[in-house]
């Protein structure tokens, strides 16, 4: 490390589990995010009231302003180009030849190679700069181009046992109420894939709905490409339909990022400051073990969900597909991220069975080799809205907060390709409750921003999942009255669910509450 220079903290990467190639080229272009340190009050203090964008973006020239002109200078000085700076993001995006990037964060870049998979870039060990510039930086995102996250959707593996549901209807089995969402934008967050138009068409008609106006963004170079990953295809499809399907009338907003750090943070960051679309609410169905992230990433999401809260966006995440062990072969339990995150709305699943037009039975979604996610954060401490809530045993954040139909032999009927299926995974509760979000905002007249508080003091608001357990090899938790570490506080009720806000709007005020920039 250069003599007047600090690690940026978080920022400690291990080596990948992959053959080592090669060096990356000197001149090989290199694009990064550089995100600053969120130094603003914590949206889950009490008394805090969510703010408008031009509220927000005052403050934040003042705040920010100064600190990126710094790094852009740094920037500059170190042969890089500054393509963007974003106070209200506290992000400057920069370009330049790997070797001043390289000399500029004191890293080596390389490339390397997983079987089976394409080659990626990554570093090792930590990045550092100036002192002065590395105390204000929270992330630097892009040096690495792994694949970061999986989508939480499940195949039937027998589709013709499988019982097939479409979206209005799984919303009409929890009692969604019955209205539109003409005043509302659902953002769908998406690491590949893509979606077709022929395919939204066939499955709102089979839902006796017009079809949604369906927008394709993209973030930092993803695009929208149907047929080049048919996996994420089903996600982006099952997203849209689900949202679509239980929110009738609301527009949709769909950003598409890459599949790496950098990806991932801009596609959020992008969504929750969007003013041209301003979804109220946004649904993310990909994530992976939180054991997987460096922690500068982490807190550079987290640091976007606050955002998200401060601005009254709600935030809904799959909790995860492979059980209590997440897909970790330790013998232990690990939550998903970002579901774990406390600015997010957790989903779990669960599986159901019905007659006419009730549920008669409800239970943890656990086929044995795949199943429901949840139980408890590494990286996060137990947040206000848990701490007298009984059956979150730990003293860290319990996951899921939520939960819903996610077993694929329950699952959604989702066009993909031309061709009808079921398809589950806790990815389809998050846009499931992202719908139920954006209908309670059209009825409220104002978004509910972070739910949690309401959730968490309206138990009789949900169908209470107390049979079967997310375990794996004997590692995970059981259900169990109230909340537990699989399905939450339970599946909705979906006309309780508003109104609980309903009720909790006319006992608060709407005074924005002030930024500190001092």
């Amino acid at each position: 490390m250069e003599a007047g220079h600090s690690k940026i903290q978080g920022s400690e990467r291990q080596a990948p589990a992959a053959a080592y190639l090669h060096a990356a080229a000197a001149d090989e272009p290199v694009e990064v995010s550089i995100y600053l340190k969120d130094q603003e009050p914590d949206p889950l203090a009490p008394g805090y009231r969510p703010q408008t964008e031009a509220e927000l973006g005052q403050a934040r020239q003042a705040l920010y302003g100064p600190q990126l002109a710094q790094l852009s200078e740094f920037a500059t000085q170190h042969g890089m180009t500054v393509l963007d700076s974003d106070p209200m993001r506290r992000r400057l995006k920069v370009t330049g030849p790997a070797s001043a990037l390289q000399t500029a964060f004191g890293t080596q870049l390389g490339y390397y190679r997983a079987d089976g998979q394409a080659p990626f870039r990554a570093r090792v060990g930590v990045l550092s700069a100036p002192s002065d510039i590395a105390a204000n930086i929270e992330a630097v995102l892009g040096f690495d181009t792994r694949p970061l996250a999986t989508p939480k959707l499940r195949l039937a593996e027998n589709p013709h046992a499988a019982t097939q549901l479409t979206p209005n209807v799984v919303a009409k089995l929890y009692q969604f109420p019955v209205a539109k969402a003409a005043n509302q934008c659902i953002g769908l967050i998406e690491l590949g894939g893509g979606f077709r138009a022929s395919d939204n068409n066939r499955a709102f008609k089979a839902m006796g709905l017009p079809t949604p106006k369906v927008t394709a963004v993209s973030v930092s170079g993803g695009k929208n490409q149907p047929g080049v990953n048919t996996n994420a295809d089903g996600e982006v499809a099952l997203d849209i339909q689900v949202a679509g399907g239980a929110a009738p009338g609301a527009a949709i907003a769909v950003y598409f990022a890459p599949n790496t750090t950098q990806g991932f943070v801009d596609a959020i960051t992008h969504a929750v400051h969007d003013q041209q679309f301003k979804p109220s609410v946004l649904s993310i169905s990909w994530g992976s073990s939180e054991n997987g992230w460096t922690q500068q990433t982490i807190n550079a999401m987290s640091s976007a969900f606050r955002d998200a809260a401060r601005l009254g966006v709600t935030v809904c995440a799959a909790a995860g597909d492979n059980l209590a062990p997440d897909g970790q072969t330790d013998g232990k339990a690990h939550a998903d991220y970002p579901a774990s995150d406390p600015y997010v709305v957790g989903c779990g699943g669960t599986y159901i069975t019905f007659e006419a037009n009730e549920i008669t039975s409800e239970v943890v979604w656990n086929r044995g080799d795949s199943g429901t996610g949840g139980g408890y954060s590494a990286l996060f401490p137990k947040p206000p809205y848990q701490q007298a809530t009984p059956g979150v045993a730990q003293a860290h954040r319990g996951v899921p907060d939520v939960g819903g139909d996610a077993d694929p032999n329950s699952g959604y009927d989702i066009v993909v390709g031309g061709v009808g299926g079921a398809i589950g995974g806790t990815s389809a509760v998050a846009p499931l409750w992202a719908a139920l979000f954006a209908l309670i905002n059209q009825d409220l007249g104002k978004p509910v921003g972070l739910p949690h508080a309401v959730l968490y003091a309206s138990p009789k608001a949900f169908r209470d999942i107390v049979k079967g357990d997310n375990k794996a090899g004997g590692v995970g938790f059981s259900a169990a009255p109230g909340w537990d570490p699989c399905t939450g506080l339970g599946a909705p009720i979906g006309g309780a669910v508003l109104t609980s806000f309903r009720a909790a709007a006319t006992t608060t005020t709407t005074a924005p509450a002030k930024v500190n920039a001092d």
